[in-house]
């Protein structure tokens, strides 16, 4: 049952015509009703299925304007890198002992990164990191040495990109307070690095089917895609 404070936002917007995200953006905001500082989310359907193969996009990227998110971050280190991780801001650093804990169970952070030479104790836990996304990547920068710009990256701003079977993708651009210029910043580097994973693929037609942007508890509208973002 819809709440008060939900009715009274605009009805049907899904079905309005699509339109560039500067001129949605002040709408959204103004949508935002609630006494906490809403996100706004970018939700985007990609052309997954090609005729020989399924796209599958898995990067990351460092938003321009930042991000509200706070990250704890664990390092998985050998102890020479220890000292350098927890002076990036690293919560939770350590060697064998983090990995017994992980192997127990016990995962208490949102990303892990973890030297190249950690990397072949930790890749005998996929089962246990990889449903929950955790997994350090050489190619998403969470498996490597310099530890230091790992954690700085993971916590000022940086998001990782991925669809589902569906090729749905869902990620955050920013909140109600964020200025507007940050905001379609933000939208634009998510936007640029999707083009390039298109270039990667080898991907035939759009890559990008629709798109559409919200509030936390607000409505969505269409965006126009192309160079009018």
């Amino acid at each position: 049952m819809s709440s008060k404070r939900f009715k009274k936002l605009p009805e049907k917007t899904r079905d309005l015509p699509s339109e560039v995200v500067g001129k949605l953006i002040p709408i959204l905001k103004k949508n935002c009703t609630t006494k906490f500082d809403e996100s706004l989310d970018l939700s985007l359907q990609i052309n997954n299925k090609q005729k020989k193969t399924e796209i599958n996009i898995r990067t990351v990227i460092n938003l321009p304007g930042g991000n509200s998110k706070k990250v704890k971050v664990c390092v998985v280190c050998e102890e020479n890198k220890s000292q350098e991780a927890k002076d990036a801001g690293a919560e939770v650093v350590g060697g064998d002992e983090i990995i017994e804990q992980i192997k127990s169970g016990n995962i208490n952070f949102e990303k892990l990164i973890c030297t190249p030479g950690m990397m072949i104790k930790l890749s005998k836990l996929g089962k246990v990191l990889g449903p929950k996304g955790l997994m350090p990547n050489p190619k998403l920068g969470s498996v490597t040495n310099d530890v230091k710009k790992a954690v700085t990256d993971a916590k000022s701003g940086q998001v990782e990109i991925r669809n589902d079977k569906d090729g749905n993708i869902g990620v955050s651009i920013g909140n109600k307070s964020f200025s507007d210029d940050k905001l379609i910043k933000n939208l634009n580097a998510i936007i640029d690095a999707l083009e390039k994973e298109k270039s990667n693929n080898s991907i035939k037609g759009d890559l990008i089917k629709q798109a559409f942007i919200t509030s936390t508890m607000g409505v969505s509208y269409k965006i126009k895609l192309g160079k009018s973002i």
